[in-house]
Parts: structure tokens; sequence; C-alpha cells
């Protein structure tokens, strides 16, 4: 049986493994080693996915590791990452992606901004509003 302090340790320790597959040049070193083509670290990657329930997903910092979880689960994915091209691929793609959704998020707060701006002027004052 876990005590509870082992039980805060394993989700300590699995909750930092499972964010640190956001890294794609973290993935490349683990195929590089070998690890991805080894059954019991296969099973385990598959272990990890309770991680993609919401009751865990909330604390994760770096939810992009849930979408690499799920492509690890995939032999061709993992037979893949050996290839520093393709760490060096996903890594672009990621920071293209970060900056999309930055520069998309900060227009979409601009355009509520602007909308809400009429909404809030003060009334009239003095005479102007008894006319």
């Amino acid at each position: 049986m876990e005590t509870e302090e082992q039980a805060r340790n394993r989700f300590q320790s699995e909750l930092e493994f499972v964010q640190c597959l956001a890294n794609p040049n973290y993935l490349n070193f683990l195929a590089q080693r070998g690890f991805l083509r080894e059954r019991p670290f296969i099973n385990y990657l598959k272990y990890l996915l309770y991680w993609k329930e919401p009751e865990y997903a909330k604390f994760l910092k770096y939810p992009h590791c849930l979408h690499m979880l799920e492509l690890l689960q995939y032999e061709h994915f993992r037979k893949e990452l050996v290839n520093a091209q393709c760490a060096k691929f996903i890594d672009e793609q990621q920071l293209l992606h970060w900056q999309h959704y930055s520069r998309k998020r900060t227009r979409l707060q601009q355009a509520l901004a602007e909308q809400q701006q009429p909404q809030q002027q003060p009334p009239p004052h003095g005479n102007a509003a008894a006319k």
C-alpha cells in the first residue's frame, strides 16, 4: 500500500515527466537512447494517459504535453523522433503556434475592449443633458 507521502511524490514525479514531453528535444533525447523502443517504457507512456482527465490536466502548466503524449502512443511517431530534424520541425511548429495564438489572443482582447468602450462613456454634463 502506498503512503500519502509516496503518492504525493509519485504525483509530482509524473507531473514533471509528463510536462517534459512537451519538449521535442527531450523526446529526441529519449528516442536516440532507445527508450521509445522499450516495451516497459511504452507501457508507461500508455499508463500516463490518465493525465488527459480534467481532474489531472488542471495541474499541467504546459498542456501541449498532452498532445505529445497522445502522439507517443504511435510507433511511427516514436521512430521518427530519432531524427533530430523531426524534433527541430516540431519545435518550430510549436513556436509558430504560440506566436499565432498570442497575436490572435491580443487582437481578440483589443476587439473586446473596443466593443465595451462605447458602453462605458460617462453621461453628458450640466445643461447638455437638460436640452
